[in-house]
């Protein structure tokens, strides 16, 4: 399992690479204990579903780069021990990154049910969002919206 992990994360920071996004040195441990550890949302994404998709494989480097460059450990507990604001910061540069990479590769069908996702178990309806980052939630939905519309129609 450690192999294939490392494979795809070596991939994922190679895909982060093309849009200009430098991710830190990620292991194979970091990466499968961060995916296997605690949380405190309902997300059911499992380390198979991540695997086995490149958005989400870049989503996850991204966010798990952004911790380690706040200076965060990457272990079981990193997303329970470290502060609301510091993990949301984190998933939304992530999620930044992941449309970002779809729209470089012009996937215009997974930036809007990525967008769609988002509105509807972030904006709309995550009772753990701090409200101070409420705005940057909002802010990925209006500028990756438009930029699908505008892409749409430039094709």
């Amino acid at each position: 399992m450690y192999a294939v992990i490392e494979a795809k994360v070596t991939r994922a920071r190679e895909a982060l690479g093309e849009i200009g996004y430098i991710a830190k040195d990620i292991s194979w441990q970091e990466f499968y204990d961060y995916m296997t550890g605690e949380i405190f949302s309902d997300d059911t994404t499992t380390l198979d579903d991540v695997l086995g998709n490149e958005f989400l494989m870049v989503h996850e480097t991204g966010e798990i780069s952004e911790l380690k460059k706040m200076g965060k450990t990457i272990d079981k507990r990193v997303v329970v021990d470290s502060p609301r604001t510091t993990v949301y910061e984190a998933h939304f540069t992530a999620m930044e990154l992941e449309l970002t990479y779809a729209l470089f590769r012009k996937d215009y069908f997974w930036m809007k049910m990525r967008l769609r996702q988002h509105k509807e178990s972030v904006v709309e309806d995550d009772p753990n969002l701090p409200e101070s980052l409420r705005p940057r939630a909002e802010k990925i939905l209006r500028k990756f919206s438009d930029l699908v519309r505008q892409s749409r129609k430039g094709s």
